[in-house]
C-alpha cells in the first residue's frame, strides 16, 4: 500500500497515461488503496489540470483524455530512454523538422535523467549506426543541449570556435537563439569578444560551457533570429543568389524541398519558382535540386547552371558504363 499521497498520485498518473481505460477496482488494487481513495486522487489530478474522464457502470473506469494544454508527463525508465535516444539521434543532424523546440525538449529531459539512464542512452546511441547521416555535418547532442539551456536560461556561454579558414579562438557570448536551416544548426549570439552580433555554425563549436552568469537579452538588429541569419549568409563574400523554375505544382515542390532551399512560388497551375541565397557548396545545391524529382531550369546564376550541366553529364556517363 502506498501511504505517501504525492507518490501515489504520481503512480496513478503514470498508470492513466497508458492509453487504455482503467477500472476503479483495478486501480485500487494496483495502488493498494480503496476505491474511495482512488476517486479522491482522481479529483486531485483534475484540480492539477489533468483531464481524467470517468465512465459509469459495471464496466466503467478512468482514462486520461486530451485537454486544452499539455500537463507534465510521467515516464518510466524505458520510455524516458526511448525518447532521449530519438531526440539525440535527430538533434545530431540539422534535419528539416527537427528545430529548436526539439533541442529544448532534449535539454529538459537530459537535465532530469538519472545517471543510470543517461548512461543507458549514451551506450545505446554509441552502439547503433544510422542508415543516413542527414544533410549536414554531425553535431554532438551535448553541444546542442548546453546551448539550448543557456538560451533558455539567459546564461553566458563560453566555447571554442573554428572559423572557415581553420583558425581557432575562444568566445564568450550571450546566446540568443538556435536556428536550423535544414542542413545545419546556427547559434545567433552577441559576441562579447567582438562587441557585436554574430552567427556561429554549431558544427564548428567545441567545448561549450555554461558560465552561470545571467544577462538581459539585447535587441537584435533585425526582427527575428532567422531573418538575422538570412542576412548574415546573404552578406558573406561566398554567398550567391539563385532562382530555379520547376515543372511541377507548388504543393509538389514544397513537399520535396527542405526549408533552407526556399519557399516555392506559383507561376502557373503546374509550375513554380524557388528563389534563395546560399553560402554552401554549389555542387550540393545542384544535387538537392535534382532530388526534387521533376524537371527544372536554373534561371540564375550561370555558375549553378554550369554545375547542374556537369552533374548531369557525369550521371549520364555513369549510366553508360
Amino acid at each position: 500500500m502506498t501511504t505517501d499521497t504525492p507518490a501515489r498520485l504520481l503512480q496513478l498518473l503514470s498508470l492513466l497515461q497508458t492509453p487504455r481505460e482503467w477500472p476503479g477496482g483495478e486501480l485500487a488494487e494496483r495502488l493498494g488503496v480503496s476505491r474511495r481513495t482512488v476517486r479522491r486522487d482522481v479529483d486531485r489530478l483534475r484540480e492539477l489540470g489533468y483531464p481524467v474522464q470517468a465512465t459509469m457502470g459495471a464496466d466503467g473506469g478512468y482514462r486520461l483524455v486530451a485537454g486544452k494544454a499539455m500537463p507534465p508527463l510521467v515516464l518510466d525508465d524505458e520510455e524516458a530512454v526511448a525518447i532521449a535516444v530519438g531526440l539525440r539521434a535527430g538533434a545530431g543532424h540539422a534535419v528539416a523538422g527537427v528545430d529548436e523546440a526539439s533541442v529544448r525538449a532534449l535539454a529538459k529531459l537530459e537535465q532530469v535523467l538519472p545517471a543510470r539512464l543517461r548512461h543507458r542512452v549514451s551506450t545505446l546511441q554509441a552502439a547503433t549506426t544510422p542508415l543516413t547521416s542527414g544533410d549536414g555535418a554531425s553535431i554532438a547532442p551535448e553541444t546542442l543541449t548546453v546551448m539550448a539551456s543557456t538560451v533558455a536560461g539567459r546564461e553566458r556561454l563560453r566555447f571554442a570556435y573554428r572559423a572557415k579558414d581553420g583558425s581557432e579562438s575562444r568566445r564568450l557570448a550571450e546566446p540568443y537563439r538556435l536556428v536550423s536551416t535544414g542542413r545545419r544548426w546556427y547559434l545567433v549570439a552577441y559576441d562579447l569578444n567582438r562587441d557585436d552580433w554574430r552567427t556561429f555554425r554549431v558544427d564548428r563549436v567545441s567545448d561549450p560551457f555554461a558560465t552561470g552568469a545571467r544577462f538581459t537579452p539585447r535587441e537584435l538588429p533585425t526582427g527575428s533570429a532567422a531573418e538575422y541569419l538570412r542576412q548574415s549568409i546573404h552578406g558573406r563574400q561566398d554567398a550567391y543568389e539563385y532562382e530555379v523554375e520547376f515543372a511541377e505544382s507548388v504543393d509538389f515542390v514544397a513537399s520535396r524541398v527542405p526549408a533552407w532551399v526556399g519557399r516555392p512560388e506559383a507561376v502557373g497551375s503546374a509550375r513554380c519558382v524557388v528563389r534563395g541565397t546560399s553560402g554552401g557548396p554549389m555542387e550540393w545545391l545542384a544535387v538537392r535540386l535534382a532530388m526534387v524529382g521533376c524537371d527544372f531550369v536554373v534561371r540564375r546564376p550561370e555558375e549553378l547552371l554550369t554545375c547542374v550541366r556537369e552533374l548531369g553529364g557525369r550521371l549520364s556517363r555513369a549510366g553508360c558504363l
